[in-house]
């Protein structure tokens, strides 16, 4: 008799495991069961259909060859038995029997298996605010979500929009809504920052400045939901957020999802804290005979070794090539991941990887933080533009733990950020990327290239010989120079430092580079000394020749005033930007 396998779940990880089984094991009897109408599809691109990049939905269900992946399609093409609009009810277990009922005709079935594939995915996180339920509160979780919000701004019955959640299905939604519609959007979350949890608050922030610039972008961060609002007929007509009313024609939920396990904790399959099932490195729960995949499970950290909950298609999608080929017999692993993310907005792009300095701290490692700014391709090239990243090492083994990224030119950004998430599962050093050999050509890259001078910025703040100044700080002693002693030393030319000069009067003093082994002195000593360039380079120098005369009060501005500039939009009181 040939092998029974039964998938629930028809979007990731659930077809490709799928697909798998039945080209490695022909014979087997594959059943996918899913209880939408729409399958297979691409979820993370809904974002770019309402904005229009997408044309239709097909282009999200389609195959690289233009063919739309439906029932039909697994049937015919890859030979799998496919049951749409049917949920699955109950597993049992011990019988190896899977329950389920066609959603349309109210028809029950028992599915036996011999082997069985959770695929659950996740569920949207919706808080429990009075008005959570009305008309015009729509979450992004699926293709019908999709549909429902391209319908009401393309008809025109959008003028404003609350999105609820500045993760990054809530800030994708922002940047399509009001850059291809012009609706007005108002972003909610109760965070202090962008990408809570996904992005060092640092780096995110720089997101947060472009998408501030927007006329058509308003922000309240820090502003926890507190009720969505009624206009009396059973529709949502603006929401209270952080004590402050605002007005909108559709409220878009996009604060998270969460495991959608319920099937898995009725048959007693073991799950972590936060209700995600727990599987092996086979992608094997506690039950021999059912695996699992996809945004239901707790994959291991590659920094920590802990359980980490990471929904993304591209993790789906390899759990269920593994998932598939054990099924048939196989002996494939799914080592874990190392949580790498990516995202752009209005031509902003930040990618990261492993993790930020905070979640570092808070795993118990030694963690210490470098800020750097160079052009991501040779800087005479007219292609040039500047990249910052930060990057996260461990103090007493220098074990790289995190880096993030930011700039204009995304494949640059995500180019240097899958790279370490490379050297990250091999647990590498500040020495294994200082000399990690990156391709060069000018057009492409740097003869020095911006991840070797970050592990080289690491390894000098290491070994003492640079003392760093972070944005938060620099911006703080800025403000009130007198309350800091602080004086800031700009390194650059004159013609940089000018409106600094101007603006900030005798706490700003120019004494460029290359003229301090003759000016050094005067730098004071009974003040605390702020080194400024562009990028820090400069000022890091600085930093080294003044030390060496015996001065112990300097810090360096990390990534320089390209950084801040990035960071604060200007610190100029005009609001100028260099």
């Amino acid at each position: 008799m040939s092998m029974r396998v039964v998938i629930v779940g028809g979007v990731a990880a659930g077809p490709k495991a799928a697909c798998r089984i039945k080209r490695l094991m022909p014979e087997a009897k594959v059943t996918m069961v899913d209880r939408d109408s729409l399958i297979s599809y691409g979820g993370c691109g809904i974002p770019y259909y309402v904005g229009g990049d997408v044309a239709d939905l097909e282009g999200l269900l389609s195959t690289s060859f233009h063919m739309v992946r439906d029932a039909n399609f697994f049937t015919k093409v890859k030979g799998l038995e496919v049951l749409t609009r049917t949920e699955v009810t109950r597993v049992d277990p011990q019988a190896k029997e899977v329950w389920a009922c066609n959603l349309d005709t109210g028809e029950e079935m028992s599915l036996p298996y011999d082997k069985l594939v959770l695929a659950t995915g996740s569920i949207p996180f919706i808080p429990p605010v009075p008005g959570k339920d009305l008309n015009n509160v729509v979450p992004v979780a699926n293709l019908h979500h999709a549909k429902t919000i391209k319908e009401m701004v393309s008809q025109g019955q959008v003028g404003t929009a609350v999105i609820v959640g500045a993760g990054a299905t809530g800030l994708e939604m922002a940047e399509a809504m009001a850059d291809l519609w012009g609706i007005e959007v108002h972003i909610v979350e109760a965070a202090p920052q962008f990408l809570p949890g996904l992005a060092d608050p640092q780096m995110a922030r720089m997101l947060e400045i472009r998408m501030a610039e927007q006329e058509d972008i308003h922000l309240h961060l820090g502003a926890s939901l507190e009720e969505v609002l009624d206009d009396g007929q059973g529709n949502a007509c603006g929401v209270i957020a952080g004590g402050e009313k605002i007005e909108s024609d559709v409220v878009i939920m996009g604060c998270g999802v969460r495991p959608n396990t319920s099937l898995a904790a009725e048959a007693s399959l073991d799950l972590n804290q936060r209700g995600a099932i727990l599987v092996d490195d086979h992608m094997c729960t506690s039950d021999p005979d059912i695996y699992a995949g996809g945004d239901c499970v707790s994959i291991k950290s590659m920094i920590t070794g802990e359980g980490i909950f990471m929904p993304a298609g591209s993790l789906a999608n390899r759990e269920g090539r593994v998932i598939g080929t054990n099924i048939a017999g196989g002996d494939a692993r799914f080592p874990g991941a190392s949580g790498s993310f990516c995202i752009k907005l209005f031509g902003l792009s930040l990618a990261r990887t492993g993790l930020n300095e905070l979640q570092a701290k808070e795993a118990g490692f030694a963690a210490r933080a470098v800020i750097v700014a160079q052009a991501d391709r040779a800087h005479f090239h007219p292609d040039q533009k500047m990249m910052f990243l930060k990057l996260v090492v461990n103090e007493t083994d220098r074990r790289i733990l995190g880096l993030t990224a930011v700039g204009e030119n995304g494949d640059a950004v995500v180019g240097r950020v899958n790279a370490v998430a490379g050297l990250l599962a091999a647990k590498a050093t500040l020495e294994d990327l200082s000399n990690l050999e990156l391709a060069y050509s000018p057009p492409l890259g740097a003869a020095v290239d911006v991840l070797n001078s970050a592990a080289n910025a690491a390894e000098n703040l290491l070994e003492g010989r640079l003392e760093p100044l972070a944005p938060e700080e620099f911006i703080k002693r800025l403000r009130d120079p007198q309350g800091s002693n602080t004086v800031f030393i700009d390194t650059r030319a004159f013609a940089n430092a000018e409106p600094f000069l101007e603006a900030f009067g005798d706490d700003w003093v120019n004494i460029p580079q290359e003229t301090l082994r003759e000016r050094w002195q005067e730098v004071p000593k009974d003040k605390n000394v702020v080194l400024v360039c562009n990028s820090g380079v400069r000022s890091y120098e600085s930093q080294l020749i003044l030390k060496a005369k015996g001065y112990t009060n300097t810090v360096n501005l990390g990534g320089g005033m390209a950084t801040m500039n990035r960071w604060a939009g200007s610190v100029l009181p005009s609001g100028d930007k260099e």
